[in-house]
């Protein structure tokens, strides 16, 4: 189960959320996806990595089915121009990132090549 909330003014793009939070962590997988804030994804990032900024993209596991991602829309905005990326494209990308979080990866080779595969499929 997919469940998407929007807690800020800005209109979420068209992205296979579903499908990839499907393929990567499987139906049984409960997934929250929320769209917040700077000021609360800056908390967030506060309380959680100790680091004192916004960010894109957080995520938090809550037990092996089910977890959240929260998304910063602005944040990620400011990001894709970094990154050559559109708006959108990026934001599946992060998508992506979070839903291999999600699955119990961490930064590195094996979870670049998962990354990489998935893009592959949803052509990100």
């Amino acid at each position: 189960m997919l469940t998407v909330a929007n807690q800020t003014r800005s209109v979420i793009p068209k992205i296979k959320f579903q499908e990839i939070k499907k393929l990567t962590l499987g139906d049984d997988y409960n997934l929250n996806l929320v769209f917040i804030p700077s000021s609360r994804i800056s908390k967030l990032n506060k309380i959680y990595r100790g680091k004192d900024h916004p960010t894109d993209i957080l995520s938090f596991p809550i037990s092996n089915n089910q977890g959240e991602i929260y998304l910063c829309l602005s944040e990620a905005r400011k990001e894709a121009r970094k990154f050559a990326r559109s708006y959108d494209n990026f934001i599946a990308f992060l998508f992506i990132h979070g839903c291999t979080h999600l699955k119990g990866y961490d930064h590195g080779s094996t979870m670049e090549n998962i990354e990489v595969n998935l893009r592959k499929k949803f052509s990100i």
